[in-house]
C-alpha cells in the first residue's frame, strides 16, 4: 500500500472527520483521480512534438498518455480537424496515490523560487487545478534528453462538497498552499 494511502486512512481521516463532523466516514473527503494534461499547440505545425509529451508524460505518471485531438477545424492556428495538440492521463488508485507522494516529497520542492501553490485555484466543488511551467521537476526526466521545456496542467479530482472540505484535505495530505 503506497506511503501517503496509510497514511490518509490513519491520521488524516479521523482528522477531517471530527473536524467538519461528518457521521459516515464514507463521507469523509477523499481523493478520485488526478489528470495531468500537456497541452502541445505548437503540434499543429510540428507533428513529432507529440511524441516527445507523449514520452516525457509515459516517463512522469507510469502509464500511457491518450492524445487529445482537435475538435474543430481553426484556420487562424493553422489546425484541423482531427490533428494532435496534447496528451493526458488519468492517474486513479495505487499508481494516483504514488503520483502525488513524488509531486509533493520530490518534484515541487526542486521548482526554483518556489512560494507555494495558489489556495484560491479550486473549481467551487473541491476541485483542485495547478500548472507547472517545466516537466524537469521531476526526477524521471533526464534532462539532457528532453528537446524542449514543457508545462502540465495537474488537477486533483476529490469527493469533497466545497472548497473549505477541499482545501483541509489537500493541506493534510501536505499540499504547500501560500499563506494569503
Amino acid at each position: 500500500m503506497p506511503r501517503l494511502k496509510k497514511r490518509y486512512r490513519a491520521e488524516i481521516l479521523p482528522t477531517l472527520q471530527s473536524e467538519f463532523e461528518i457521521p459516515n466516514v464514507m463521507q469523509v473527503p477523499g481523493l478520485t483521480k488526478i489528470v495531468v494534461n500537456m497541452g502541445v499547440g505548437e503540434a499543429a505545425r510540428d507533428s513529432k512534438l507529440i511524441e516527445g509529451a507523449v514520452r516525457d508524460l509515459a516517463l512522469i505518471t507510469g502509464q500511457k498518455p491518450a492524445i487529445n485531438r482537435a475538435k474543430k477545424s481553426i484556420a487562424q492556428f493553422k489546425l484541423r480537424e482531427g490533428m494532435p495538440i496534447g496528451a493526458h492521463v488519468t492517474l486513479r488508485g495505487d499508481r494516483m496515490w504514488e503520483f502525488l507522494d513524488r509531486l509533493l516529497s520530490i518534484a515541487l520542492p526542486r521548482i526554483r523560487d518556489f512560494r507555494g501553490l495558489e489556495s484560491r485555484q479550486f473549481d467551487g466543488r473541491g476541485n483542485y487545478t495547478f500548472g507547472l511551467t517545466e516537466q524537469v521537476v521531476f526526477h524521471e526526466i533526464d534532462q539532457d534528453k528532453i528537446d524542449r521545456p514543457r508545462g502540465m496542467d495537474i488537477t486533483v479530482v476529490t469527493t469533497a462538497e466545497n472548497d473549505d472540505q477541499g482545501r483541509a484535505l489537500l493541506k493534510q495530505l501536505g499540499f504547500p498552499f501560500k499563506e494569503n
